[in-house]
């Protein structure tokens, strides 16, 4: 094939992707993206010195899930990170010297792009999501991951859209499972986070013992390598490990019509985690929130934002209502 036609044109991947109710794996869409350079290297001379935080677990395999409570968090530099990954002995000082690389994984992990550079918004431009149907859509709507070898997110699904990765260094691996397994994971909201619902089962060394059901799950296992987009439909879960020394991956998550419903589930699930988290005791109870929500938020505001949802929700009920012209339950 030519290598310049990319195989869809934007309105037919739009479509593939907006309509698709199984993972796939899009080729040859994005060998003219300048995003395709940003492996650690290039990326660490960009950021030139500016800190970032990684979040530290253990290469060990547990029976539960690395979740992020149960992390340690250092803050920096992508060079500093560099000759961590690269047994560098200069390493004997500075933020990981504490983490032996043959013990310890690290992931600097969903960093949005347009905060990490906020003072170089030319960047954006290099991630073209128009590519895939989603004109004006670039860097400042994505989210930047890099890990090293063994670095992996737990089993989880998320509330909102459907999801479109970019590999640009070094494999992930994806278990993916559909949401008609969602019964198999044994789902929690414990860690809380908003729009992540995580699974009980460590998926890549499961406690059979524990979480019998989850011999019915199907895990569609796939390798992703640099140049691939792979997409998550909405609501398949999904356990992410890095197998290369370095990774470096791009994601963007799409939103959807359905997400409107979603985020008033999510508004009464907040209201509830902070409910009884004002409840208990204080001293123990950042175990159970992940580090991206930082604290409980007031009964206030909690009220105001379901109120928000559900107005959204409606609103966008209205318009579809209107569009069939018809009355319907």
């Amino acid at each position: 094939i030519d290598e310049d036609v990319k195989p869809f044109t934007p309105e037919k991947t739009k479509e593939i992707v907006m309509s698709l109710q199984q993972p796939a794996v899009f080729c040859n869409m994005v060998g003219d993206w300048p995003a395709l350079r940003w492996n650690a290297r290039y990326l660490s001379a960009v950021l030139d010195g500016k800190t970032i935080q990684f979040r530290l677990g253990l290469k060990t395999m547990d029976l539960v899930p690395q979740f992020e409570t149960r992390c340690s968090y250092v803050k920096a530099t992508l060079e500093e990170f560099l000759a961590w990954s690269c047994g560098q002995p200069s390493c004997l000082s500075g933020p990981f010297s504490c983490y032996e690389y043959s013990k310890y994984w690290a992931y600097a992990d969903y960093k949005y792009i347009a905060r990490i550079f906020e003072d170089k918004p030319e960047i954006f431009q290099d991630i073209r999501w128009s590519d895939f149907g989603f004109p004006g859509r670039n860097g400042k709507e994505s989210t930047l991951w890099i890990g090293s070898e063994g670095a992996n997110t737990p089993c989880h699904l998320d509330s909102y859209g459907c999801n479109l990765v970019l590999q640009v260094q070094g494999r992930k691996r994806w278990h993916l499972f559909p949401p008609g397994d969602t019964g198999f994971l044994y789902p929690t909201r414990i860690p809380y986070e908003e729009s992540s619902i995580f699974s009980k089962v460590n998926v890549a060394n499961p406690d059979l013992k524990r979480f019998p059901e989850f011999r019915n799950a199907t895990a569609h296992v796939v390798t992703l390598s640099p140049g691939q987009v792979l997409l998550i439909p909405r609501h398949w879960w999904h356990y992410v490990e890095s197998i290369d020394p370095i990774t470096v991956s791009i994601n963007s998550w799409i939103e959807l019509d359905a997400d409107h419903e979603a985020r008033v589930e999510e508004a009464i699930t907040r209201m509830v985690v902070c409910a009884i988290k004002s409840a208990e005791n204080p001293s123990d109870g950042d175990l159970w929130l992940n580090p991206t929500e930082v604290e409980a938020t007031s009964h206030e505001i909690n009220l105001q934002y379901l109120n928000k949802a559900v107005s959204a929700y409606f609103e966008c009920q209205k318009a579809s209502m209107s569009e069939q012209a018809r009355p319907s339950s």
